[in-house]
């Protein structure tokens, strides 16, 4: 199933310069089943995502159809088919 991911410019340089990513992912298709196929394709932008436990880093928020993961079930959010993920680091600073 196809899933889109959106990224953000600081993330970019990490998946070829690429703002949108079509993804394909197997079935059960999962936020954690995602983030695997983005590993595969772009090692280095997994480092950016996941910690060495392949849990989500704590300063980066996860966006499922437009609701932040954390809120669901984390890496185990189901995704539907065509759906759209959106990554945002958060951002700190005064």
């Amino acid at each position: 199933m196809r899933i889109t991911v959106l990224l953000p410019g600081t993330l970019r340089e990490k998946a070829g310069g690429e703002a949108k990513l079509d993804v394909e992912v197997g079935e059960p298709a999962t936020l954690g089943a995602l983030l695997d196929a983005l590993a595969e394709r772009y090692p280095a932008l997994e480092r950016r995502l996941r910690d060495e436990q392949a849990r989500l880093r704590r300063y980066v928020n996860f966006y499922v159809d437009g609701e932040e993961c954390r809120r669901r079930e984390g890496t185990e959010t189901p995704l539907r088919a065509d759906a759209e993920v959106q990554i945002i680091p958060s951002v700190a600073g005064g």
